[in-house]
């Protein structure tokens, strides 16, 4: 496709200053918002305040809107009646630097090495979210005004769970109103192939305790003798899955819907192979549900996983012992029309009915939200698609997220607002971890596909 004259020349305007954008991407990059560190609190707040300065500078209005725990910041263009209107959601907060001696330079002290920008935070989601701010400067400067109504959402606390973001959204449901909700927390699909992403999973995540004595028992005196709360839990694990690799809960797969026949299409003829993908993990083989190829299974298949097992003596040396109490941690991973709810209640059921009365059994709820699916034959996700090609220069394929954004569930329910996922960072940008980073080329490429996107979503 042809872009028109103004995309055009909002483009250029990226172009010319490229080089600027990243020096500005590398002040916000300097700030720790660490959001999980109470002592990073007063970073978190200054990431806010350059977030709402720098959305001031590009042309819009902003200001920091208080929560009950980290700020978050508001701001738009000018609002016409009549014109499509698009949210831009997007976090400033980052994670901890995690393990220091892995870092090649300091965490937050940005760099450029091998055409890559390195520093927390580059990809996760201050680099990407910072495109949707140059673009709508793009708009401003070079054209004169935005092609569509234009907001945004940015919070300081996506990296702890979003604990104040509904409350945040819901009171300002009038305001934050819109068509469609954009966002860049997500990735291309490999390196030379940008995507959309279309989908994304749910989540429940439960812990289940089993308690059988009141205190450690000697085991060759009591084994055999009262039920060993950590011999329970594995054979209970045990039942999760059967021989085929289905998670076996009673309606577990009642509402799973299989993928669409354009999706599959897309998803086949991707550069994508068992071999490397298992030498890139260190794996020696996949497995999972029978009848389902490895990506297929990592975007559109439910699953069940053991996050972690605990109890009993695991220090150095030998404690023969029968444990009081033993845990694990299980999450689910849900797909499209399934309820997360329905699934909750389903694994409580099931786990409650499998457990011996030799133990008692608690179940913890530490995670619910649904699953994601957007409409791929949209007007918004056809304009996303074309804006794509024409940032990077090459058609997007469609793909799915394996993780879970339990943003999109919840816009889509108070906003009545679907959601567009362009993603510009690599997938093994080291997001959560040493040496995160962004390649320059994609940083430009982004904000030249958010600079388009707002002319097509106009028509333009």
């Amino acid at each position: 496709m042809r872009p028109s004259d103004s995309v055009n020349k909002a483009i250029e305007y990226v172009n010319a200053n490229s080089n600027r954008f990243v020096d500005e991407l590398f002040d916000l990059l300097r700030i720790p918002s660490i959001s999980a560190q109470p002592s990073h609190a007063p970073d978190v707040r200054r990431a806010a305040e350059w977030v709402a300065s720098r959305c001031r500078t590009a042309g819009l209005s902003a200001e920091i809107v208080e929560t009950k725990g980290h700020p978050a910041v508001l701001a738009q263009g000018e609002q016409t009646a009549g014109r499509p209107t698009v949210l831009v959601y997007g976090h400033y907060d980052v994670q901890p630097e995690g393990e220091l001696s892995l870092w090649k330079t300091g965490p937050f002290e940005p760099v450029i090495e091998d055409g890559k920008i390195v520093c927390r935070g580059a990809a996760d989601d201050k680099g990407q979210a910072f495109c949707a701010i140059l673009a709508a400067e793009a708009w401003l400067k070079a054209v004169g005004s935005l092609p569509i109504n234009l907001k945004f959402c940015l919070e300081g606390e996506e990296e702890v769970g979003s604990v104040h973001l509904e409350e945040l959204i819901r009171a300002h449901r009038d305001r934050l109103a819109c068509d469609y909700v954009l966002i860049h927390d997500t990735a291309q699909f490999d390196e030379g192939i940008p995507a959309v992403t279309t989908a994304t999973k749910g989540l429940v995540y439960k812990e289940v305790i089993l308690r059988g004595p009141k205190k450690d028992l000697h085991s060759g005196s009591f084994g055999g003798v009262v039920a060993n709360p950590a011999n329970v839990l594995s054979q209970l694990i045990a039942t999760l899955h059967d021989e085929k690799g289905r998670v076996a809960i009673p309606g577990f797969y009642d509402a799973v819907v299989e993928m669409s026949a354009e999706e599959v299409r897309m998803m086949e003829s991707l550069p994508f192979t068992d071999a490397a993908f298992l030498a890139e993990l260190g794996s020696p083989k996949t497995c999972g549900e029978a009848g389902y190829s490895t990506l297929y299974r990592r975007w559109a298949r439910p699953t069940l996983d053991v996050n972690g097992i605990y109890g009993g003596y695991m220090k150095e040396g030998s404690s023969t012992i029968i444990p009081a109490s033993a845990g694990a941690k299980i999450s689910m991973r849900l797909v499209a029309k399934q309820k997360a709810k329905d699934v909750s209640r389903a694994f409580d059921e099931t786990i409650r009915s499998r457990v011996p009365d030799t133990v008692t059994c608690e179940i913890l709820d530490h995670a619910c939200c649904d699953a994601y699916l957007a409409d791929v034959t949209s007007p918004g996700m056809q304009a996303a698609r074309k804006a794509v090609a024409v940032g990077f220069g090459k058609e997007p394929v469609l793909i799915r997220e394996g993780g879970s954004l339990p943003i999109l569930p919840l816009l889509k329910e108070v906003l009545g607002a679907d959601s567009l996922m362009l993603g510009y960072c690599l997938p093994g940008a080291n997001i959560h971890s040493p040496n995160e980073f962004m390649h320059v080329r994609d940083f430009e490429a982004g904000i030249r596909s958010t600079t388009a996107l707002l002319g097509l979503m106009a028509g333009d």
